[in-house]
């Protein structure tokens, strides 16, 4: 399970670029920005201090595990694009999984001692699922002016993060119907983002 924390995120990100038609700016400062929140991350600890199985603990998955660690560089990337730091086409997806290889080194070795399952493999998968899912909503924002798109993909932005989250917490908490239900609508943006990236290349 450390060895999938571990990689998971690294051979993802390769994958995906095998099959992205564009490969937006930003690589270097992306692993750099990420490694230097890992060490932050890694020292400071938890930033929410979680207690048994409500609402703290929910907190706890979508502070410091499972959505504001992907939501961080989506946000930083949004910044350098309106203040066009970047050149050639944006690729918010690609930005985040870079950020999170630092993240995901950090945490298989933090995380390996507990050996939980929830931490060392659903993580790694929620990450992928909202650092590839909400790009894919944001790049249907880009390509479509009409509200009926808009909005839809405005509200699906909002909500992947919690739903996330809450996946997360179903599984912790044991809950492992609900969890893989909520894991799978998770997932769904994601698998249609790389479903629509192999299409557009041919490959």
């Amino acid at each position: 399970m450390s060895f999938f924390c571990l990689l998971w995120i690294p051979l993802f990100y390769l994958f995906r670029r095998s099959i992205s038609p564009g490969e937006g700016g930003g690589g270097v400062w992306a692993l750099l920005l990420g490694s230097v929140t890992a060490v932050f991350q890694f020292f400071l600890g938890s930033l929410i201090t979680p207690g048994g199985f409500g609402l703290s603990r929910w907190m706890s998955g979508f502070v410091d595990i499972v959505s504001l660690p992907v939501l961080v560089p989506l946000i930083v990337y949004f910044v350098f694009i309106m203040f066009r730091v970047f050149s050639g086409s944006a690729d918010f997806a690609n930005f985040a999984l870079l950020w999170l290889i630092p993240q995901a080194v950090f945490r298989a070795i933090s995380w390996s001692p507990l050996g939980a399952p929830v931490l060392l493999v659903l993580a790694p998968l929620l990450w992928t699922a909202l650092a590839a899912g909400i790009p894919f909503f944001i790049d249907c924002i880009i390509r479509h002016t009409r509200w009926y798109v808009i909005f839809p993909a405005g509200l699906c932005i909002l909500t992947l993060p919690f739903l996330a989250a809450t996946a997360w917490w179903a599984f912790f908490s044991q809950r492992t119907a609900q969890g893989f239900l909520l894991l799978t609508l998770c997932l769904i943006p994601a698998t249609f983002s790389v479903v629509l990236d192999f299409l557009r290349t041919g490959k």
